[in-house]
């Protein structure tokens, strides 16, 4: 029986869109001497930044409790050992505030009502049809990887066959510079965001039969 002749490549695509969605991590801090009274404003602290950015149109079912703590705050004094000085409750929060044009004055809004106790652990841009995007990448990446399979087997003076395997890899994302100012989130609130564009690379290998040429 002849061996089946094959021909596998990989190919790579990207596409690039503008971001539409950017979710925002917050994380409340308190520190009190009794851990009833830390938990207990961090509470009302968080219910503050909350309100806050439901009224800046974030809704309900984008606000998401990530992390809860509660612990004490342990100093070393001299002749004493380790003692407690206080209690400190922190609790981390993640809320998709829509596009990167409405975060600034979303955040300012959350600084106000959390105040001093309030951290900023990052932002993340991204797109609320995230599949869209990848699918573009996807097909960038079959065609490449079609272009130099077929170049290839002209060069090994054959054609393709059937497919016989497709292996998909990972998706990832990476930011790319736009022009300064194209894309800045427009408000004079808080820290200007440049929404930028976002790059989505896909990767495929892609095997198919090698055939003998057609006859002429």
């Amino acid at each position: 029986m002849t061996p089946v002749r094959t021909i596998t490549v990989t190919g790579e695509g990207t596409a690039e869109a503008v971001p539409d969605l950017l979710t925002l991590t917050l994380a409340v801090e308190v520190r009190r001497d009794a851990a009833e009274a830390a938990y207990g404003d961090a509470g009302a602290i968080v219910s503050a930044v909350t309100d806050a950015l439901r009224g800046h149109g974030v809704a309900g079912s984008d606000l998401r409790t990530s992390g809860l703590n509660l612990r004490a705050d342990l100093v070393w004094a001299e002749n004493q050992g380790q003692k407690v000085s206080g209690y400190v409750a922190s609790t981390t929060l993640v809320a998709r505030v829509g596009p990167p044009s409405a975060a600034p004055a979303a955040i300012s809004a959350a600084v106000a009502a959390g105040g001093d106790n309030l951290r900023i652990h990052g932002i993340e841009q991204g797109f609320t049809d995230a599949a869209a995007v990848a699918a573009r990448a996807q097909e960038a990446a079959w065609r490449e990887a079609e272009a130099k399979a077929a170049r290839f087997a002209a060069l090994a003076g054959g054609r393709l066959g059937h497919v016989l395997s497709i292996d998909q890899r990972p998706e990832h994302g990476s930011p790319v510079p736009m022009m300064a100012g194209m894309q800045r989130a427009s408000t004079s609130e808080g820290v200007p965001i440049e929404a930028g564009s976002l790059a989505v690379s896909a990767s495929v290998v892609v095997q198919w039969e090698l055939d003998s040429p057609a006859p002429a």
